[in-house]
């Protein structure tokens, strides 16, 4: 039998080095999923990347980074905390901050205007202008 439950799978790759444990990549899985599944966004991919540094001496062993693509703007962040749960959620937080940026640039029309010196117009005829019947009257 078939089901018809069937889910995409995410667009965003979560990945880990060091010694990562399952229960900080599912609470990193859920917040990110939140960020990226907000209604209104455009199309998000790319990757993110939480790693535990193995010496245990360093200030901040956790630190994550990020590189989507949010329609057709690039977001990356990249922060370092002491804890798995600490550093995910600052990570929210900019993700979050930057996903709004991109959205709100997509909304409005998808890219900047042109500068003024770039917009090109053409000149109008006039009556008496080259290749006019008043030219041609004239020359005949």
């Amino acid at each position: 039998m078939t089901s018809d439950n069937t889910q995409d799978p995410p667009l965003v790759r979560l990945r880990s080095d060091g010694a990562v444990d399952e229960e900080t990549l599912a609470y990193a899985r859920t917040k990110i999923d939140a960020v990226v599944g907000r209604p209104g966004l455009p199309v998000v991919t790319g990757e993110v990347h939480v790693v535990r540094a193995a010496a245990h001496h360093a200030g901040h062993p956790w630190s994550a980074t990020a590189d989507l693509r949010v329609g057709g703007r690039q977001v990356v962040a990249a922060v370092e905390e002491a804890t798995g749960t600490e550093v995910v959620d600052r990570l929210q937080d900019r993700l979050r901050r930057q996903t709004e940026k991109s959205a709100q640039a997509w909304n409005n029309g998808h890219r900047t205007t042109a500068p003024p010196w770039r917009v090109t117009t053409k000149p109008s005829r006039t009556a008496a202008g080259p290749g006019s019947a008043a030219e041609d009257s004239r020359t005949a």
